[in-house]
């Protein structure tokens, strides 16, 4: 801590500039100082952490101002912009065009789309809500029928990667100069463990019949083991990434609000 406090900014949280810069505004066409607006953003922070002491009502607050926030940018930035008008409006009136972009015709066809979508809203009502599973039973055609083809292009290649050669053709370490086709023992090492490690995994979910083979029994115990390796690296993986929501945060308010370290 004393390190840390010995490479604090020279205006930092401890100095009178610190407190000044919160009233002071850098530029005529600024609304609020720099510093007030970090100041906010750590108040804010702060209160979502406060969750980690105990439920309290700063915490409520900051939470639902967050879930406001996020709800306004979902329609603006999200909903409308990249959808309604990037997929909707522009193939329906058109578009003019450019150095850079050709012309878009119009396909009036596409506003029957947005009455179809309306009729979600329908939910809503106790005397037409049933025209809200007309939208709802075309998004579900539809999306069974991309999942089929989904299934082909994502999984159907990844069942075919399982079945891999691994008995070696040529007995040396890898190298990238190898020609197409080379087999080393390191490779034919990975392709055993992939192999070993879908048919134990597999085994383990055959449910169809007894397992009374102790092979069988021994197999689904070891696919156990390694869903359980698996889903324990997923989990570790998720801490991490928490971790380092936390680091930004912690920099946050330490370096960039506070002021009590160098800007890395």
């Amino acid at each position: 801590m004393i390190d840390l406090l010995a490479q604090a900014q020279p205006d930092n949280v401890f100095t009178r500039a610190w407190w000044d810069a919160l009233v002071t505004r850098e530029e005529s066409w600024q609304i609020l100082p720099t510093a007030f607006k970090f100041t906010v953003a750590a108040i804010l922070t702060v209160g979502l952490y406060s969750l980690l002491y105990r439920e309290n009502r700063f915490y409520r607050f900051v939470e639902h101002l967050f879930i406001g926030l996020a709800t306004g940018f979902s329609v603006v930035g999200i909903v409308w912009e990249p959808v309604l008008h990037q997929k909707w409006w522009v193939p329906m009136v058109g578009a003019a065009g450019t150095d850079e972009t050709a012309m878009k015709l119009a396909y009036w066809p596409w506003a029957v789309v947005l009455p179809i979508g309306v009729l979600a809203f329908f939910v809503f009502s106790k005397k037409h809500g049933w025209l809200s599973r007309i939208p709802i039973g075309i998004i579900l055609g539809l999306w069974a029928g991309q999942q089929f083809n989904a299934f082909q292009n994502r999984y159907l290649p990844q069942l075919a990667d399982s079945a891999r050669p691994f008995i070696p053709n040529q007995f040396t370490l890898s190298s990238r100069l190898d020609p197409s086709g080379t087999l080393t023992v390191p490779d034919a090492i990975n392709n055993l463990i992939v192999m070993a490690t879908f048919i134990v995994v597999l085994s383990y979910f055959l449910y169809s019949f007894e397992q009374q083979s102790k092979l069988f029994q021994r197999s689904a115990i070891a696919g156990r083991w390694l869903l359980m390796v698996g889903f324990g690296a997923i989990f570790g993986t998720t801490m991490m990434t928490r971790f380092s929501l936390f680091i930004d945060r912690a920099y946050f308010l330490l370096i960039e609000w506070l002021k009590l370290g160098p800007i890395a």
